[in-house]
């Protein structure tokens, strides 16, 4: 009889357990039935075990960083994968150094704040090229792809 019981709390202390894992993995915050495209200015590659994340200053129509009312920069951030994971797709800190400029396709936070969920590949553009007015690194001879086999 106490082995049912023991079997029992053990299996409801692991459903406890759990839930929390996978609420911490769930992309409900993120906006799915949206999808941005962006090119920008890195400023900081954050490798993370758990999500790897790019922040950027987006490019406006004249290929110059995007400013506020107040003048700062427009920032934006983009979560990954883990670190390594987009590590063996060639998205590394050595390879997006502060000042690459590349696109990525995004799922946007719900909330409306500069962040979000990357989607596909992300084009790098050759060093100092900026693509032409309403395109994305994709467009520029010379880019990688990377993430992906198409962006």
């Amino acid at each position: 009889m106490r082995k049912p019981v023991a079997v029992s709390v053990l299996l409801l202390l692991l459903g406890v357990l759990v839930a929390p894992i996978g609420a911490h993995h769930s992309f409900a915050m993120y906006d799915q039935t949206k999808t941005v495209t962006l090119t920008g200015v890195l400023t900081r590659f954050v490798a993370q075990a758990n999500h790897a994340e790019i922040h950027f200053v987006p490019l406006g129509p004249d290929g110059k960083p995007l400013r506020g009312p107040d003048g700062k920069p427009i920032t934006w951030g983009v979560e990954m994968a883990g670190a390594a994971a987009v590590a063996t797709q060639g998205i590394t800190v050595n390879s997006f150094p502060a000042g690459t400029i590349f696109s990525v396709r995004l799922n946007p936070l719900r909330d409306g704040t500069n962040f979000g969920s990357r989607v596909g590949a992300l084009a790098k553009c050759p060093k100092g090229k900026v693509p032409e007015a309403g395109k994305h690194c994709d467009a520029v001879e010379g880019s990688e792809i990377l993430g992906g086999a198409s962006f």
